[in-house]
């Protein structure tokens, strides 16, 4: 079975030395590059065309938001798992609407970090930050609404199907899995898909993730199932 193919992007030394070191002894990763800082982080990602490239936010010579923008636009293949020391909800809005597909925190178990990669590189969406229960309207905000939360809003006119094919969407699961997972036709799964959209006006993958994370469906221990998509 062909391993994960993992760059590491960040400007601390010792921690590429940790992280390739735990990475490698993993049976089905490896890592396949380094970088120190944003520019050389791309250039790197270009070259070797990773599976998953770990990045920092908070780095020299362009910053790890930019460096992400710059790989989902020329490598859109990589699929961008953040790593950083910063867990504020401003910065994971950022790394989402920049191209990420994670967002892990440092202080994060191995395991949980080792998840993330794994869950990534399925087609998930991980993330690990914001304490359950904190992530509050005002903080989010709800598409169209500029950014206040409209009490009584779209979350109460969503049936329960409706938020389970939300929360499946947020998660990254296509629309056969979701059929699949609910025992649901693919075109039933397309009318729940357009229903949300005119009900929430919610027009791209972010705005889909930032409204799951504003109403609870998805977060922390939330996201990324540990099995297969069925």
């Amino acid at each position: 079975m062909a391993k994960i193919r993992v760059l590491i992007a960040d400007d601390h030394a010792v921690l590429r030395s940790g992280l390739r070191v735990l990475i490698n002894l993993q049976p089905d990763m490896e890592v396949v590059g380094e970088a120190a800082d944003g520019h050389e982080a791309v250039e790197k990602v270009l070259e070797v065309e990773p599976d998953v490239a770990l990045v920092d936010i908070t780095m020299p010579a362009g910053g790890g938001i930019k460096a992400i923008e710059q790989m989902h636009r020329e490598c859109p293949k990589t699929r961008v798992l953040v790593l950083t020391m910063h867990d504020d909800v401003a910065y994971l809005r950022s790394a989402l609407a920049a191209g990420g597909s994670g967002y892990i925190v440092k202080k994060a178990a191995d395991s949980e970090l080792l998840s993330a990669i794994r869950a990534v590189h399925r087609g998930h969406m991980f993330l690990e930050v914001i304490p359950p229960g904190s992530a509050a309207p005002e903080v989010l905000g709800t598409p169209g609404t500029g950014g206040q939360a409209r009490p009584g809003g779209p979350k109460g006119l969503l049936s329960q199907r409706e938020r389970e094919v939300l929360a499946l969407l947020a998660q990254g699961f296509t629309n056969q899995q979701i059929a699949n997972r609910l025992c649901l036709s693919i075109k039933t799964v397309e009318t729940y898909r357009s229903r949300l959209a005119e009900k929430l006006d919610l027009r791209n993958r972010a705005d889909l993730v930032r409204y799951a994370l504003e109403i609870g469906l998805v977060g922390p221990g939330k996201f990324a199932p540990k099995g297969k998509p069925s």
